[in-house]
């Protein structure tokens, strides 16, 4: 309630300070938070978690499940990648004013891409990608981006039974304790990269967001590391201060190319360049990469490619 009283008074310093003029401002700004919370709280998260099998990480209004490939043992460049890094589908729930806004990015084995589709379709989510992101590993893995609107539990059954046609793990494993180390020196990652890393499952990862908003469908996307709309650079260690290094880049058409050069430039593999989403805006491509070397040789060539975006620096 507090809360709420506190954000009437600063609406009502808002219609001081412009004469009264409502006509001018724009209440959806004032309505989204308030909107997005109520629907928030109608939401039964405990029948979603119990469809899905597994406990989400909750961010703002944002409820995201993991679907790592933890039953596949991936290798690229003598590299065996870890869930955390490179194999880590997921599926995001936005409340919104008739139900949930729902994405995400299931990974896949080439035999399992159609009959996993073929289930989404049936039951009225959007395929809205499919793509690699590596390239030369073993087994081969693709990516299939999703995404839907309306009832969250229907929403999530139709998750599960897609899933259900590839081999992906329904039952959420126990976290691994203690976590396994991260061998590298991430206050100077965090320093180079500019924003604050996390580990996560053997693996230092970075969401940097972007300075201006992503909208689809006229909604914002946000928490936008949750959305997956923020550049996601992730850091495995492979010994004696090396690090593989795969992510992807949140671009806009203009800051494609520059962005190709500076990874080059600084030994950084380009290995994808796609679209995820069908209506956003502003329109936005994807650039993933791949490269194992000193990971502060590597952070330092992925800094560089960063400055060529419109993202933001701590």
């Amino acid at each position: 309630m507090r809360n709420t009283i506190s954000a009437l008074i600063g609406i009502g310093a808002c219609l001081f300070a412009t004469g009264g003029s409502a006509q001018k401002i724009d209440w959806q700004v004032f309505a989204e938070p308030f909107i997005s919370s109520a629907h928030a709280q109608s939401v039964d998260w405990q029948k979603v978690d119990d469809t899905l099998g597994r406990k989400p990480a909750v961010s703002g209004d944002v409820h995201r499940y993991g679907f790592p490939r933890t039953d596949l043992t991936v290798t690229l460049d003598g590299v065996t990648i870890k869930p955390a890094f490179a194999l880590g589908g997921w599926v995001a729930f936005k409340p919104m004013h008739d139900g949930v806004m729902a994405m995400g990015d299931l990974v896949l084995l080439e035999s399992e891409i159609n009959p996993v589709m073929l289930k989404m379709i049936g039951s009225g989510l959007q395929i809205t990608a499919v793509h690699n992101h590596l390239l030369g590993a073993s087994p081969a893995t693709f990516y299939m981006h999703v995404a839907g609107h309306g009832d969250p539990v229907q929403i999530a059954t139709a998750i599960r039974d897609a899933l259900a046609e590839s081999k992906t793990p329904l039952k959420a494993a126990a976290p691994a304790s203690p976590p396994p180390a991260v061998d590298l020196d991430t206050t100077q990652l965090d320093q180079i990269i500019g924003v604050k890393g996390q580990a996560n499952g053997g693996v230092y990862q970075f969401n940097v967001p972007r300075r201006d908003p992503v909208t689809e469908d006229g909604m914002a996307l946000s928490p936008v590391g949750p959305m997956g709309v923020a550049i996601a650079i992730n850091f495995q260690p492979t010994g004696g201060g090396k690090a593989a290094i795969t992510g992807d880049f949140v671009l806009t058409n203009d800051e494609v190319n520059p962005v190709i050069m500076a990874l080059r430039t600084h030994g950084i593999d380009v290995t994808a360049l796609h679209s995820h989403m069908l209506d956003e805006q502003p329109r936005l491509f994807f650039m993933h990469f791949w490269a194992n070397d000193d990971a502060i040789k590597l952070a330092k060539g992925l800094r560089a490619a960063l400055d060529k975006t419109a993202s933001t620096k701590s």
